[in-house]
């Protein structure tokens, strides 16, 4: 199993499923599709009604509610940073714009949000007595974080400006050319040019794809529940994809990985 007590500044580290408007009913839902339970903590009241879903006993993402009636429900990726004040000076500097300054989370970690220059959101966690997520890559778990743009020069230069990221380019045949993201040898992420690939009214989002062992399953409970099949199934080289949105409105991308790249997941 891919447990984890710490990752590497630059790692994605944390996802969240932002502004649900029923918790309930979000558990129930999870729970169908990635066998998660998503209890109370004893500082959810504190935390504004936040809870951490969990799988196994492991923590794997996070849950908040809806604050106001303006907020979309989504998933969000975190980024784990050394400092977050020095990291959104550097997003300040590359031309993103802050969202949520950072702020101390119980002692926690500290938290930000930030806009980059493309237009999607990017969340940061600098470590308290937090780390992130304690599974991923397995069934259930988080499992890549890709963020889909219409500028991908823009991208390339404001993340590597944030947090040293280079990009790998991949030849995927009549899909066109997907982006790695780097740091040194280690992947980090993927970034795709959704112009051409996705509605013209998709916004530039970080799209987070969770591991399954069954994507056509994934599919069909998504759609059972009320949610909605967007892309896919589809076969790719790591595996078998499919994005979907469940009822609450959140989008979210599922994989069934080959067996290669679960042996190779880190």
């Amino acid at each position: 199993m891919s447990e984890r007590t710490s990752y590497e500044p630059g790692t994605p580290s944390w996802v969240e499923l932002s502004g649900t408007p029923d918790i309930e009913a979000s558990e129930r839902f999870y729970r169908d599709l990635l066998g998660w339970e998503i209890p109370e903590q004893p500082n959810s009241a504190q935390l504004g009604g936040y809870r951490r879903a969990q799988l196994n006993g492991k923590d794997v993402a996070g849950v908040s509610p809806k604050m106001d009636d303006s907020q979309p429900c989504v998933w969000a990726t975190y980024v784990s940073v050394e400092d977050a004040g020095e990291t959104l000076d550097k997003v300040r500097d590359a031309g993103g714009q802050v969202i949520v300054d950072a702020m101390d989370v119980m002692g926690l970690g500290k938290m930000a949000v930030f806009t980059d220059p493309t237009g999607a959101v990017c969340g940061i966690w600098e470590p308290g007595t937090f780390a992130g997520a304690e599974i991923v890559n397995e069934d259930g778990s988080f499992g890549w974080n890709e963020l889909g743009t219409r500028d991908v020069p823009a991208a390339r230069e404001f993340y590597g400006k944030v947090f040293g990221w280079t990009v790998e380019e991949q030849d995927m045949g009549e899909m066109g050319t997907y982006n790695l993201w780097k740091d040194g040898e280690a992947i980090r992420g993927g970034m795709m040019d959704l112009t051409g690939m996705a509605p013209e009214e998709t916004p530039p989002h970080w799209l987070v794809y969770f591991t399954v062992p069954d994507a056509d399953a994934a599919a069909e409970t998504t759609k059972a529940a009320g949610g909605q099949l967007l892309n896919g199934p589809i076969d790719i080289p790591p595996g078998r994809l499919a994005i979907l949105q469940d009822p609450q409105g959140a989008f979210f991308a599922v994989m069934a990985p080959t067996d290669e790249t679960r042996e190779n997941a880190p």
